[in-house]
């Protein structure tokens, strides 16, 4: 037998055994089985030695019990580094220490399996364009995405009473809500405008209630929807009007050069000219809509917007030589990098410049100089952020909400797709073009 607890529990078993038997024969006053000889000095003798045995396999005890606990405590502070020597002491030490170094291994595979598993879910929280966030009753955040930060615009959340710096109610609504809820609520901030859809559910771990709240951007998913259906519609209107309009163009064309020779009355060549006028006409609008529903896929590359916003300034200025404007330009560090195609940037700042002279140069009576301020920041989610303002007259709340809308116009001779092309520039590059609410026009560029 080679287990010294097993081996000396067994031995106190069987001196208990041979002490109560021979105060047994001493009570009963017979004498040594087979002899004359009495009992009571085997069983003082074995009286004796009772206790340093039983200290013995005490501290056998408490030796292991005490390896168990420290290895215990380690695991709750999670440290799973602790190893016992297997090669010291005598066999039932190295036999423990073997279990216990097999446990410490057993629970640390099962550490790192669960670190991985949670890992991997954060992975996926992080990947889905949907907001998550995970409160328990009290309102204590446990768990949230990059998304959700980003829709509620906040860097740090740990509690719902937080929100009530973003809109006043958010953090009552929130806190109310329960499982199986579903409601809309509008965010206002810095941003601009937004309106947020928020499912609720529920789970129960560890015997704790924990609620599940996934938010979603309508305005984008509407967008979205809105812009995939203009799309459809021209390329439809494009197809179906080029294959009119070519034709007449052409027999318009050619019937001028005849009349021309044959001198014709006034009146059919004034026809003629109109039918021509008009094809011509059509075709340029039409043309103008092909170039919204084909454009290039973006092809990004590196460039410092110290250099490319001054030269977009400059080519405003040579494009309207004539308009009283003072622009003014603050690059956020200098060393500005943005990765973007740089030619279309060029398309969607000379639309916004554009539109912002002709805002300030449009106003009837106007006297003093204009401006237009241009800002690039990098935030410190590494996004960069670019702002066109101007001092002109204000954009009307019931024109802002379809001013991104293609073919909508408010100026006369105007196609309306500037700002829609520019939109779906900005989405194609994986960033957003929007309009801020305030009295002054100001257009946020954004490149997460």
């Amino acid at each position: 037998m080679n287990h010294p607890i097993l081996l000396h529990t067994c031995l106190l078993v069987l001196l208990c055994l041979l002490t109560g038997c021979a105060w047994t024969l001493v009570v009963c006053g017979m004498p040594l089985p087979g002899t004359s000889l009495t009992v009571w000095p085997w069983a003082v003798l074995l009286t004796l030695l009772l206790p340093p045995l039983l200290l013995k396999l005490h501290k056998l005890q408490q030796r292991q019990t005490r390896k168990m606990l420290f290895l215990l405590d380690a695991v709750e502070n999670n440290d799973y580094a602790v190893r016992f020597a297997e090669d010291e002491g005598d066999a039932d030490t190295r036999l423990v220490n073997r279990a216990l170094n097999r446990i410490a291994h057993i629970l640390r595979q099962v550490k790192n399996e669960t670190a991985q598993q949670e890992k991997y879910y954060e992975l996926i929280l992080e990947c889905i364009n949907t907001g998550i966030l995970v409160l328990n009753d009290n309102g204590a955040v446990y768990q949230k995405n990059t998304e959700a930060l980003r829709l509620l615009g906040l860097e740090v959340f740990t509690h719902v009473l937080q929100l009530d710096r973003v809109g006043q109610g958010l953090s009552a609504r929130f806190a109310a809500c329960r499982a199986g809820d579903s409601f809309q609520m509008p965010l206002c901030n810095e941003r601009g405008t937004r309106d947020l859809f928020v499912r609720v559910s529920d789970i129960h771990i560890r015997g704790e209630h924990l609620r599940i709240l996934a938010l979603s951007d309508i305005n984008h998913e509407l967008d979205e929807r809105e812009l995939d259906s203009w799309i459809r519609l021209t390329r439809v209107l494009t197809h179906e009007i080029m294959n009119a309009v070519t034709p007449i163009t052409s027999l318009s064309d050619t019937l001028l050069e005849l009349t021309g020779q044959d001198a014709p009355a006034d009146e059919i060549q004034d026809g003629l000219k109109t039918i021509s006028s008009t094809g011509k006409g059509l075709l340029a609008f039409v043309e103008s809509y092909r170039k919204f529903t084909h454009i290039p896929t973006p092809v990004p590359t590196l460039f410092y917007l110290r250099d490319f916003v001054p030269r977009m300034v400059g080519l405003a200025r040579h494009q309207y030589p004539e308009a009283r404007i003072s622009f003014h330009t603050r690059i956020e560090p200098d060393d500005l990098i943005l990765h973007a195609d740089e030619g279309l940037m060029t398309q969607v700042f000379t639309n916004l410049l554009k539109n912002a002279i002709q805002a300030i140069t449009g106003q009837p009576g106007r006297t003093e100089e204009g401006h237009i301020d241009i800002t690039a920041r990098c935030e410190e989610e590494e996004a960069i952020v670019v702002e066109i303002s101007n001092d002109g007259p204000a954009i009307p709340p019931e024109v802002a909400r379809h001013i991104f809308i293609p073919f909508f116009t408010t100026k006369e001779g105007g196609s309306g797709i500037g700002l829609s092309i520019s939109r779906q520039i900005m989405r194609l590059s994986g960033g957003s073009l929007a309009l801020l609410p305030g009295e002054r026009t100001t257009f946020v560029l954004r490149f997460d």
